[in-house]
């Protein structure tokens, strides 16, 4: 098997009701989240309360999907994965 390159899209849909757990377990896993891109709309008039992170991993495997079964775990948010192998 090649290297392993995983993405994680974690769909929050009351930031400011949940933002805080993500926000707890993104940083319990830190050095398994190479890079982190987070997308809500926000205009003068409105700032959207549903958000999207994309997170891609790095590291251990099984750091990654210890990482991935918490997300889930939060209510409020759905989390899905893509792995692509080189």
């Amino acid at each position: 098997m090649g290297k392993e390159t995983r993405i994680l899209g974690v769909l929050i849909t009351d930031r400011k009701k949940e933002a805080g757990k993500v926000q707890q377990v993104l940083t319990k896993y830190g050095c398994s989240i190479k890079t982190r891109l987070g997308l809500h709309e926000a205009t003068d008039d409105v700032c959207n309360t549903s958000g999207l992170l994309l997170l891609e991993l790095t590291g251990d495997i099984s750091e990654m999907e210890k990482l991935e079964k918490e997300l889930i775990a939060i209510e409020g948010t759905q989390t899905q994965k893509m792995i692509f192998v080189d």
